[in-house]
């Protein structure tokens, strides 16, 4: 196993709400699809045709060498004869979710929220974002993110840390 990695990183992109409108032409659409982006790593969900509020519920794994680089999510139209359209983009800041993950909590009930990361100016959050206690010893969070860079846009995503044997995982880190 890569010794640089700390462990993996599940991302579940769920849907999309109020996307941009790319396709005048076919019905006032678009055909959304996610680019996930982390370090070298690119990895792409299916395209939603004719939907502005499309559900993908998808999971991509992600490796994560270091918490501190933002996981770019860049939501892109699909074209045919031209290059795709971009339609936004947000970033996931893990900093708040690996301090979650790192507290060490036992024995909580599921569902139990362990912490609330707010929106402000250093993120993309759309609303509040829970760090949720899951089937004994996984906290998961959810997030609404607010696309940038165009007019409308939602994405919700969901995150979970899953320690790899062989890999350094988070207790060692200085945040």
């Amino acid at each position: 196993m890569d010794n640089s990695i700390l462990g993996l990183l599940k991302l579940r992109i769920k849907r999309g709400t109020d996307l941009a409108i790319r396709d005048a032409i076919k019905g006032r659409a678009s055909d959304p699809y996610v680019v996930v982006s982390m370090g070298d790593q690119k990895l792409k969900t299916s395209v939603k045709k004719n939907n502005c509020n499309p559900e993908w519920n998808e999971e991509r794994t992600l490796s994560i060498k270091d918490v501190t680089t933002p996981i770019r999510l860049s939501v892109y139209d699909k074209d045919t004869f031209s290059g795709d359209d971009k339609m936004g983009d947000a970033d996931i800041d893990l900093i708040p979710y690996v301090e979650c993950v790192r507290m060490g909590w036992t024995n909580l009930r599921n569902g139990t929220v362990v912490r609330i990361v707010q929106p402000d100016e250093t993120n993309c959050l759309a609303k509040d974002s829970n760090c949720i206690w899951q089937n004994e010893n996984i906290i998961t969070q959810e997030m609404v993110l607010k696309l940038r860079n165009v007019e409308s846009g939602e994405i919700v995503v969901e995150i979970e840390w899953v320690d790899v044997i062989g890999c350094k995982g988070l207790s060692h880190l200085d945040l």
